[in-house]
């Protein structure tokens, strides 16, 4: 079976710019760094998983409907094994070069990319306004040490959304003031956005 090609931008590129660990508020920073089309590239992903000189930029979606924000176990069959029986409200994942053939990405293939994801893993059935609010990072574990979050918020109009992927379970809106009581059975990413779940929505108006 063919590896899957997945985004990817060096690790050194960070540095240069300030390596930070947990969220990082100041997008404009680094993300035009991380999406210029000099600076990333698809690289096979078995590799990636062992190699922290490389940064796999993942986007993830946080789902927003008042105060409440959509939460998932992840599944056996999940992607990522190390994470599985975890909490999550990221939804999410690599960004990979398709049907494209694409070498790198920009800001535009980003976004269009951001969307597809989502829509693999989730039906959306109602307006909703999508803002990127922070990077997330985390050195602390050997899943982190490979890979970047793009922190976005999709704040929906209404509650209709659900699952589509067989691997997400136990889903629904769960208010947040909840979300802080489950903080220790959420994987480290998902405690991160919790922590700085304040600042993160009032980055979205």
């Amino acid at each position: 079976m063919k590896d899957e090609n997945i985004l990817v931008v060096r690790r050194e590129l960070i540095e240069r710019i300030g390596m930070f660990q947990g969220l990082c508020f100041d997008v404009e920073r680094y993300l035009p760094a991380l999406l210029a089309r000099e600076n990333n590239f698809f690289t096979p992903r078995a590799p990636a998983e062992t190699n922290p000189s490389l940064k796999q930029i993942i986007p993830y979606v946080l789902i927003v409907h008042g105060d409440s924000v959509f939460h998932y176990v992840r599944g056996k069959k999940s992607g990522e094994q190390r994470l599985v029986a975890k909490g999550s409200v990221g939804i999410g994942g690599h960004m990979n070069d398709g049907d494209e053939g694409l070498f790198s990405l920009d800001y535009d293939a980003y976004n269009t990319a951001v969307q597809r994801e989502v829509a693999e893993e989730m039906f959306i059935e109602t307006p909703y306004t999508n803002h990127v609010v922070a990077l997330l990072n985390d050195d602390s574990n050997d899943v982190g040490k490979v890979h970047l979050g793009v922190v976005h918020i999709f704040r929906l109009a209404s509650d209709a959304a659900h699952k589509r992927e067989s691997v997400i379970t136990e889903a629904g809106f769960v208010p947040i003031a909840e979300l802080r009581q489950r903080r220790d059975a959420l994987e480290t990413w998902s405690q991160f956005c919790i922590d700085g779940i304040d600042t993160l929505l009032a980055a979205a108006k």
